[in-house]
C-alpha cells in the first residue's frame, strides 16, 4: 500500500478520510505519527491557500505523498464568517463549545430563515514529484437556534439540514460521510486519482 501522510492530527478528520479512502490502496498516517510535530501557521486568506500551506509544509518535511484538508463554516448573515478562522472563531485557543457559543451569540435575533450557511472543505494532495490535486466540496444548510445531537464535532450540532430535518451531529457517521462537504471533496479526489493512473 502506498503511504499517505495526513497533515492533521485531528482524529475526526483522520477517521473520516481513512473511512472514505480505505479501499483505494492507500495507508493513511498522521503527520504526528510520522514524527512531524510542528504547528503549521495557517495564514492563508482562503481554504485553498491554507490547505496548500499545510500540505506543502508537511510534504517538504517528510518527503511523502501528503494530503491536507482545510475546512470551515461560512454564514451568509455574518458576511461569510467564521470562514478560514472557523477553528479560532472565539479565540486563538478556542474549543468547540466556545466557538458554538460565539456563533449563536453573533446570530442572536436573526430568524432561522436568514441563517443560511455552508460547510466548505478543500483537500490538497501533494506528490513528491510536485504534482498537485486540489478538490473542493460544499454542503448547504442553516444554523439552528440551539445545538442538537452528540455524534459530530465542531459546528455539527448547529448545522441543520432541512432535507434530513437533522443537524450534522444527529446523523450517524455513515450517513454524514456520504453527504458531507469533506465527503464531496474526497469523492472528487478519488475521481481525480482514478484518472491519474
Amino acid at each position: 500500500m502506498e503511504k499517505v501522510v495526513l497533515a492533521s492530527n485531528n482524529p475526526h478528520k483522520l477517521n473520516e478520510i481513512k473511512e472514505i479512502l480505505k479501499d483505494f490502496g492507500y495507508s493513511l498516517h498522521t503527520a504526528w505519527d510520522m514524527g512531524f510535530t510542528e504547528e503549521v501557521e495557517e495564514n492563508g486568506a482562503t481554504f485553498e491557500e491554507n490547505s496548500l500551506i499545510k500540505a506543502k509544509t508537511v510534504q517538504e518535511a517528510l518527503g511523502e505523498i501528503t494530503i491536507a484538508d482545510d475546512s470551515g463554516l461560512m454564514v451568509e448573515a455574518l458576511g461569510g464568517d467564521p470562514g478560514v478562522r472557523s477553528a479560532r472563531y472565539a479565540a486563538e485557543t478556542a474549543d468547540y463549545a466556545m466557538n458554538n457559543r460565539k456563533l449563536l451569540s453573533s446570530l442572536e435575533g436573526v430568524p432561522f430563515n436568514e441563517r443560511r450557511a455552508r460547510f466548505v472543505s478543500v483537500i490538497t494532495m501533494l506528490f513528491p514529484s510536485g504534482e498537485k490535486i486540489v478538490c473542493r466540496g460544499e454542503i448547504e444548510g442553516f444554523i439552528a437556534l440551539q445545538e442538537a445531537g452528540d455524534k459530530g464535532f465542531g459546528y455539527d450540532p448547529l448545522f441543520y439540514l432541512p432535507v434530513h430535518k437533522k443537524t450534522f451531529a444527529e446523523l450517524d457517521a455513515e450517513e454524514k460521510n456520504r453527504i458531507s462537504h469533506r465527503a464531496k471533496a474526497l469523492q472528487a479526489l478519488k475521481e481525480a486519482l482514478s484518472h491519474r493512473k
